[in-house]
């Protein structure tokens, strides 16, 4: 795959994600936008790092959403829903997946977050 290629299936990837957890709105949907551009120019800095985009998009917007929203996907498989999914491994690569920040399983690949709740807005 090409640098550009790997750059719009992280963005699908992510969109999934931000769907499948209900906060798919104009305004994060925005914040995923500019991840892929800034991910977009990144890739034609470094044409070897396409395989680390995927992570590295959902990481930028997962920092976004922290400042913006608060933790960002929260742990649907805890009790205690408050903890948030980190991406594994953490500075991309191929295959990442989201991780229970508490437990350290594996709950889904990047893109394949079962559709949940959404959160309250704060």
């Amino acid at each position: 795959m090409n640098g550009e290629d790997e750059v719009m299936r992280a963005r699908a990837l992510v969109l999934h994600d931000l769907e499948a957890t209900g906060i798919a709105d104009p305004t994060v949907v925005s914040l995923l936008e500019e991840a892929v551009a800034s991910r977009r120019w990144w890739v034609t800095q470094w044409a070897k790092g396409t395989e680390y985009v995927a992570g590295l998009v959902a990481q930028d917007v997962q920092d976004e959403l922290l400042e913006a929203r608060g933790r960002w996907p929260l742990c649907p498989k805890c009790d205690d829903a408050t903890h948030a999914l980190y991406i594994h491994p953490e500075i991309g690569g191929p295959d990442p997946v989201w991780i229970c920040e508490t437990s350290g399983t594996v709950v889904a690949p990047l893109g394949a977050l079962a559709p949940t709740t959404p959160p309250p807005t704060p």
